[in-house]
């Protein structure tokens, strides 16, 4: 902290770059009000009928968000649906309980139970069963259930934020989100680099006071109450990078990157087809990574064929000659799916996710590849498989694909087996790469890192034991480019890294040459390449 009582200044980490100037509003939970209980059946029904109000507006959200968040919010789906535990809260009402203190006790039991666990994993579930439980108790209050209304470009502080109440506030005025705890690697905070919200986290204790406040996703600092030259200072420093973005937008319009004679490839990543909306995408040299997780949050149980080809056509028409590459089902981990994923996992971040769920459960597997292989046919599609270990998982992978590519055409049906290739998210990949007879490979540095550390990378606590440019991850980084570089194989990294500006530097000299951004990014990173081939460094 630094600064007197008018003026406190508080620093944290970055998670989101910008700026925000705003009225300051704490949205930490406080379930205050009221309830009077009403009879035994009575009760019932208002847990009932509270119970499928959330389960909606949940659902909703998760419609809304798409892609990796809308796989977090199915896990308080799931919980709703668990009928042994709802069951268990029933019964306390018929024997007595009111239903939200019956509902708080259950909800609270759990809490207790996951915060114990020793898994990580498990850890980061305590602030999604606590939203569902506040969410719950406010719509037996009479509140609704939905988030307070933030007034308009406000900076929002709280202990910490879980992606459903994120995605409950309108971010459309701009406004910022200032985090007590969190971590600069969580869900929440790719929301907020995917939307342009500027985020600091683990800021440690901000009292009750301040009316306004400055927060600098770029310094890291949360202002509050702003004397005359902080906030002078402040509007300079944000005017400086309005520059900058305006700069960039120009550099942006270029039609190639370069560095030290090179090409340096620029694509996007998407979480789902909307995202191509953003006025940068269409100068991206192509889609580096589509992820399909949004097609499972969709109501109605897994996605049918259609739906799935209806979403890879539109994409691969958008792009016309340009390259997709399209991820296949990355669930399980910190992203289970009722009906798919295997529930009860110790530690599923080690457990059957990615591409060793799909082959577990090839009738589901099968539907996807049907329909990437008949949306082959309108585009330049690469398709890749997430969480591959050992050769054999790709083979297997490639042979699935092929046989279903040949039951198509032998039905008349025109389909295409595209390029296949792996995320490279495991060190044992990383370190065989020649072991695989892959068309390309794709660096998923987001999830490498957490192996390479042994940290959950949504764990806050851990984040600063997650160097992007520790020496460790760089090495891996650098020898899959090489490979990549000896053999002609087509190398890029698609994770968070891509799209920060002081690992660039790193990332070239790794030798890539292609990387894959939001984009939101797009324009920046290709500045800080432009301002890197003509020696200006990063400023």
């Amino acid at each position: 902290m630094q600064g007197s009582a008018a003026g406190l200044a508080y620093r944290g980490r970055t998670a989101s770059i910008g700026f925000a100037h705003g009225p300051l509003v704490r949205v930490d939970a406080g379930m205050n009000g009221e309830r009077i209980a009403g009879s035994l059946v009575e009760e019932a029904l208002d847990l009932r009928k509270a119970i499928d109000a959330a389960s909606g507006q949940i659902a909703e959200l998760a419609a809304i968000a798409g892609g990796e968040a809308a796989q977090i919010l199915e896990f308080q789906v799931a919980l709703l649906e668990d009928e042994d535990f709802i069951e268990a809260i029933f019964t306390a009402i018929s024997e007595g309980d009111a239903a939200d203190v019956a509902w708080r006790s259950a909800l609270d039991e759990q809490i207790a139970d996951y915060n114990s666990a020793e898994d990580e994993y498990l850890k980061a579930r305590c602030s999604d069963l606590a939203d569902l439980r506040d969410r719950i108790i406010s719509i037996l209050r009479g509140g609704g259930g939905e988030a307070p209304k933030i007034p308009s470009g406000a900076v929002v502080c709280a202990d910490d934020l879980p992606p459903s109440r994120f995605l409950e506030i309108d971010w459309s005025a701009g406004g910022g989100l200032a985090l007590l705890r969190g971590s600069p690697t969580s869900h929440v905070a790719m929301l907020a680099r995917a939307r342009g919200i500027p985020m600091v986290v683990q800021l440690g204790a901000v009292p009750e006071i301040g009316a306004t406040a400055l927060l600098d996703g770029e310094g890291a600092t949360l202002e509050l109450d702003p004397s005359v030259e902080q906030l002078r200072l402040f509007e300079k420093r944000r005017e400086i990078h309005r520059k900058s973005r305006a700069s960039a937008r120009a550099i942006l319009r270029r039609p190639t990157a370069s560095w030290r004679g090179e090409r340096i490839k620029l694509l996007i990543n998407i979480q789902r087809v909307e995202d191509l909306d953003h006025a940068d995408a269409q100068y991206a040299d192509g889609i580096g990574l589509m992820r399909t997780e949004f097609l499972l949050a969709e109501r109605g149980g897994l996605p049918d064929e259609e739906t799935q080809y209806r979403a890879y056509d539109a994409v691969l028409r958008w792009a016309d000659r340009r390259p997709v590459t399209i991820r296949t089902f990355d669930a399980g981990g910190d992203k289970p799916v009722p009906g798919f994923t295997i529930d009860g996992e110790a530690n599923p971040f080690l457990g059957v996710r990615g591409l060793r769920l799909c082959l577990a459960r090839p009738e589901i597997f099968s539907v996807q590849l049907r329909a990437l292989a008949r949306a082959a046919v309108h585009g330049n599609l690469r398709v890749m498989f997430p969480m591959v270990t050992a050769p054999d998982e790709f083979e297997s992978g490639r042979k699935l694909f092929a046989e279903i590519v040949q039951r198509l055409q032998a039905e008349g049906i025109a389909a295409l087996l595209p390029e296949l290739g792996i995320m490279v998210e495991v060190p044992a990949a990383a370190l065989a790469t020649a072991t695989f007879k892959a068309s390309f490979f794709s660096i998923g540095s987001n999830d490498l890192a957490q192996y390479v550390f042994a940290c959950d990378r949504s764990n806050g606590a851990l984040a600063p034991l997650i160097d992007p440019l520790h020496p460790a991850l760089l090495e891996l980084i650098a020898r899959t480019a090489e490979h990549g570089r000896r053999t002609g194989t087509s190398v890029s990294l698609c994770g968070d890294m891509a799209g920060d500006p002081r690992c660039l530097p790193a990332l070239l000299n790794c030798g890539l040459r292609e990387l894959s951004v939001n984009a939101s990014a797009l324009a920046q990173i290709k500045q800080t390449i432009d301002r890197l081939s003509s020696g200006g460094g990063l400023g």
